[in-house]
């Protein structure tokens, strides 16, 4: 493992994240906010983001390098970023916002993994350069911060592809063009240009510009980051929910295909099977919930535009909320929970398992009954007309299996805080799919402050591994072989041979590699700095 060349990258990203805190203190100067939080967390990490940077270090960088530089770098750019709400929850504490730093980190990588679950039991009245800051987190993120430093520091080289596949969501990755720089920017300019459509958009109803760009940052991002207690409800206006919920669809759809439109290619991407099961899932969702609710509204066009809006929120993962579907009928409720594992389109800002992989599921299960009735057939899986790999399809399978597992471990980490099977949950369901609200006491009206820390942490986790699909913080998270650093850390004339890789359990003076000190560290400073 290059560990030198990973904490260069590393230490790149934290630049880029500086640099980018340095827009919300704008507005914070700009509306009479105290800007320290925000000028102190940038001097900060500008400042280990600049010493990392100087690393030297060999350019071998592989794809083991890709996924384990993800994985840091997703929790890094959380740790820094979460420094401007402590601090604020420092120098204000009769707010009552960011208590601890583990509350911090919380809404920090909430908002970068585009999960949109929040701490905070009121969020009117916080400054407007913090809520800035809080919702251009889901900007940063949903795109990816890798991708972005990739566009803005083309010089990682030919080592980019590795950090694209790492930190981009779905089953299959390529590049819109040969070099990946291109690609990024070109992902960019196309996610630059429909947030601002969307922000003039919401403009022309009435809506406040800060209002406009804030909500804008959120749904492009698919994060759900609201700024009024009652969500998007909270501005009752039926234009507005429209909007935000076209925009949300838009960008739940594969940036590629964008792409390919800009190309003139419209048959192309319109012939996407992903796409198209994607708009049958949208569509019979929104009509089955239409009529479930029907009843509880004066008017079938309210029920119609309340279950579009929910349906777009859920299944694009973005959150946001027109009303307490908590109290909808128990059909509506569960079919919402099933969009929740569903998600949004692979290559786009969404989260949840992707409908590609839903889809190659269905197809893989035909297939397999197919071969039981007629065994000497030859049958294979197609995606949009070609031929999928069986390594893919394996892929997939993996992927199903470890994210289930990952979701029973933390709901039995969850449920020690004895809350209902409801909450518990879809509480874990929310943030692993970068949802945001699930039901019951985590329900749109509702909030995840009532979790205790060890619940938040086992949370937060979730949502890092639904943001970067599992392996990334796997491999974060295992023993790499042996060689390079364990050589180097080890005694002198006793080098070891370290097992085949394993998930970690840090126990005092038992460290075997340098990512294991590197991560037995954080959990230090968390137990040191996160006071309940």
């Amino acid at each position: 493992m290059n560990f030198k060349l990973v904490f260069r990258v590393s230490g790149k990203v934290l630049l880029v994240e500086a640099a980018c805190m340095l827009l919300p203190l704008a507005v914070a100067l700009l509306y009479g906010d105290d800007p320290r939080p925000l000028l102190l967390s940038a001097v900060v990490t500008a400042a280990v983001g600049g010493l990392l940077s100087l690393l030297r270090a060999k350019t071998d960088f592989f794809a083991r390098e890709g996924f384990f530089t993800a994985g840091l770098i997703w929790v890094l750019i959380g740790v820094f970023g979460a420094l401007p709400f402590r601090i604020f929850g420092l120098l204000y504490p009769e707010t009552g916002a960011f208590p601890t730093y583990i509350d911090a980190l919380f809404e920090s990588l909430s908002g970068f993994t585009t999960t949109g679950a929040s701490i905070l039991t009121a969020i009117e009245g916080l400054p407007y350069g913090l809520l800035f800051w809080r919702s251009f987190t889901h900007w940063l993120g949903g795109m990816g911060v890798l991708i972005l430093t990739i566009a803005l520091l083309p010089s990682l080289g030919a080592r980019t592809l590795h950090l694209m596949k790492a930190e981009s969501p779905g089953p299959i990755v390529s590049k819109l063009v040969p070099k990946s720089s291109e690609s990024s920017k070109i992902l960019y300019g196309i996610y630059f240009a429909l947030t601002v459509l969307e922000v003039i958009a919401l403009k022309l109803t009435g809506m406040p510009l800060y209002d406009c760009v804030v909500n804008s940052f959120a749904t492009a991002g698919t994060g759900g980051f609201a700024i009024l207690n009652l969500s998007i409800g909270g501005y009752h206006s039926p234009a507005v929910e429209i909007i935000i919920g076209v925009f949300m669809l838009l960008f739940s759809v594969n940036f590629a295909l964008y792409f390919l439109i800009l190309q003139g290619k419209w048959k192309q991407a319109l012939d996407s099977d992903e796409l198209r099961f994607f708009g049958a899932v949208v569509s019979l969702s929104v009509v089955l919930i239409t009529f479930n609710i029907a009843g509880q509204y004066g008017s079938p066009l309210t029920a119609l535009r309340h279950a579009f809006f929910q349906v777009a929120s859920i299944i694009s993962t973005t959150g946001f909320s027109s009303v307490d579907f908590n109290l909808w009928p128990e059909f509506s409720r569960v079919l919402l929970v099933i969009l929740m594992f569903c998600g949004a389109c692979a290559g786009s800002t969404g989260g949840g398992v992707k409908c590609s992989r839903v889809l190659l599921l269905l197809k893989n299960v035909r297939r397999e009954i197919r071969q039981i009735i007629h065994p000497r057939s030859v049958n294979v899986v197609k995606l949009d007309g070609r031929v999928v790999e069986e390594k893919v399809l394996h892929t997939v399978t993996i992927f199903l299996g470890a994210y289930m597992l990952i979701i029973f471990a933390a709901c039995l980490v969850v449920a020690l805080d004895n809350f209902s099977f409801g909450t518990t949950f879809t509480a874990v369901v929310a943030c692993i799919s970068n949802i945001g609200p699930g039901l019951e006491a985590v329900g749109p009206m509702g909030n995840f402050a009532l979790f205790s820390p060890l619940s938040k942490l086992a949370l937060t986790a979730c949502m890092v591994i639904g943001r970067l699909e599992v392996f990334p913080i796997l491999i974060l998270c295992s023993t790499p072989p042996g060689g390079g650093c364990n050589r180097f850390l080890s005694r002198p004339g006793r080098e070891r041979a370290l097992p085949a890789p394993s998930f970690f359990v840090v126990f005092p003076g038992e460290h075997k590699n340098f990512s294991q000190n590197f991560l037995a560290f954080l959990f230090f400073a968390f137990t040191v700095f996160c006071r309940s």
